[in-house]
């Protein structure tokens, strides 16, 4: 029950302020699953974390949710391999013998107030960005600067990307998913530009500007999963916009179907760089 104030503003020109009493639904409280395996090109990938956390109601101020006392485990389908995750006591579960073999199949096993979650995801590979560069040309500003990562899409196999920019001056990242239906076999450069907005204290890159980029080659699940989670927080704000709704991941509660999670599970290959405005 929550008590929304309402001030009415009477024809007389007198006012007056009723409290009225409304009935705001909540949902249940729902585990959180962050479980995004990314393996680093050119490292072992064997240090790894999960993160378990509960939802909180929409009017909920509490911070720290996280879950603590449950049972995190991977196993590799292909080998039979279990790598156990170890519970830090601050919603932390990690393993630092985690292996990483492209074209495994992975399966998450999350054991919470005894009910089980599960996730199967398998290890994908993705290709090397092959140069990152700045110019002022493909944007929607000709004077604006952009930083262009270029990449070669290996031909005849299907190929899904997730692109990530985080510029180290925002507190939110910039994110991209590309399919390969239209760019099967040839380069192909994404471009991120930031666009002057005072009311958001937003603006454009400036030389010295440094931009972190993170570059996965990711399933046709999670690929759509991030299709209507990006097209969703696009939208936020606009009226016309369909009501967001939670979005379940591929995490499945075998013990009570009913009681889903929140989160992905992913196991992706990744690449890394940094760019910094010349």
């Amino acid at each position: 029950m929550y008590k929304i104030l309402f001030s009415i503003l009477l024809i007389m020109g007198a006012s007056c302020t009723d409290v009225i009493e409304v009935d705001v639904p909540e949902g249940p409280i729902r585990l959180t699953i962050e479980a995004s395996l990314d393996w680093e090109k050119g490292t072992t990938g064997n240090n790894q974390t999960i993160l378990l956390s509960t939802s909180t109601p929409f009017f909920e101020s509490q911070q720290n949710t996280a879950v603590t006392g449950a049972s995190v485990k991977v196993t590799n389908n292909d080998s039979g391999t279990e790598f156990i995750f170890e519970d830090e006591n601050d919603g932390r579960y990690t393993t630092t013998s985690f292996e990483p073999i492209i074209g495994n199949s992975y399966t998450l096993e999350v054991v919470y107030q005894e009910e089980t979650y599960t996730a199967t995801e398998t290890l994908l590979p993705v290709t090397d960005i092959t140069s990152v560069t700045q110019s002022t040309e493909d944007g929607e500003d000709d004077e604006a600067l952009e930083v262009n990562v270029s990449f070669e899409d290996p031909a005849d196999i299907e190929n899904y990307y997730f692109l990530r920019f985080q510029s180290r001056d925002d507190l939110l990242p910039e994110l991209f998913y590309i399919k390969d239906e239209f760019i099967d076999g040839n380069e192909f450069t994404v471009y991120y530009e930031k666009l002057e907005d005072e009311d958001n204290n937003i603006r454009e890159f400036l030389v010295g500007d440094t931009v972190d980029i993170v570059f996965l080659g990711i399933s046709e699940d999670y690929y759509t999963y991030l299709q209507l989670l990006v097209d969703q927080f696009e939208a936020g704000g606009d009226p016309f916009s369909p009501t967001p709704v939670a979005l379940v991941g591929n995490c499945v509660n075998t013990s009570n179907p009913d009681n889903i999670a929140y989160g992905y599970f992913r196991v992706t290959e990744k690449v890394e760089r940094s760019y910094t405005f010349e």
